[in-house]
Order: C-alpha cells, then structure tokens, then sequence
C-alpha cells in the first residue's frame, strides 16, 4: 500500500459549479502508479464546496447555481454573518449542504467515474478567489 499527497492551487472562478476533473489528473500524476486504491480530494475553504455529478452538459451547472440560490437566497433578512458581504453566510451553508471533500475508486491508474461523471468546485462566493484542494491518494502499486 502506498499513500501520495499533494496539495494544489485553482485559479480564481467566477461564482457557478465548475468541472476540475482534468486540472486535478494533470496535477497528480501518481495516480497513474496506483491499480487499485481511492483518491480523497478535500477543499480547504468553508465558502466552496466539492461535489460530483453530470460531466457532459454545461446546463446542469447551470441549474445547479440556480437551485441553491432558490434553496438559500441571498436577500433573506435572517443572516447574522454578512461580513464580507450577503453571499458570505449563504456559502457557508451551501458548502455545508454539499460537502468539503469527495472520495473516488482508482482502477489501473485511472480514476473509476462513470462515463458521465466528473468533480465539480463549487463557488459560492461572488469574488472567491484562488482555492486550495489536498488530495491523497492511497492503494496498491503496479
């Protein structure tokens, strides 16, 4: 059994659910090493989150961004914890509802995700800026 971490840098991104798939794959090329194992991926931050789901059409995203604004609105008079602004509490508890980290099979140096699978970084805040993700993967080596 061997274990690989490694912690990276996203760009900035706008506000939305983005693929991060390919980013994570080219910058962990240990995996390729790996025949069978897990790759825990973790976000490092309480106002984004890690989830996966539809890789193929960009509307999904869309409509995720759209429903968890109707589930946690923005302009609700309740929120104590506006600081940074009125999307600083919402993302917290969108990131909250979501999850920081998601866990995934590797098979002969591949991540196993089927065929319409892929990670998403979810923003949730207006200006998020650069986020941090550590990832460890874990398995037997070839």
């Amino acid at each position: 059994m061997e274990i690989f971490q490694l912690e990276i840098s996203l760009a900035p991104r706008e506000r939305g659910f983005h693929l991060i798939t390919n980013e994570i794959l080219s910058e962990f090329s240990e995996l390729k090493q790996i025949k069978a194992g897990l790759l825990h991926v973790f976000i490092k931050h309480t106002s984004a989150s890690l989830t996966i789901n539809e890789n193929a059409d960009p509307m999904v995203r869309e409509d995720f961004e759209a429903h968890f604004n109707v589930l946690v609105p923005e302009d609700a008079n309740y929120f104590k914890h506006t600081f940074e602004g009125k999307d600083d509490m919402t993302s917290h508890i969108k990131s909250s509802i979501l999850g920081n980290s998601v866990t995934l099979p590797i098979t002969n140096g591949r991540l196993n995700l089927g065929i319409w699978q892929g990670i998403y970084l979810c923003e949730h805040r207006n200006n998020g800026g650069s986020r941090k993700l550590v990832l460890t993967a874990t398995g037997s080596v070839y």
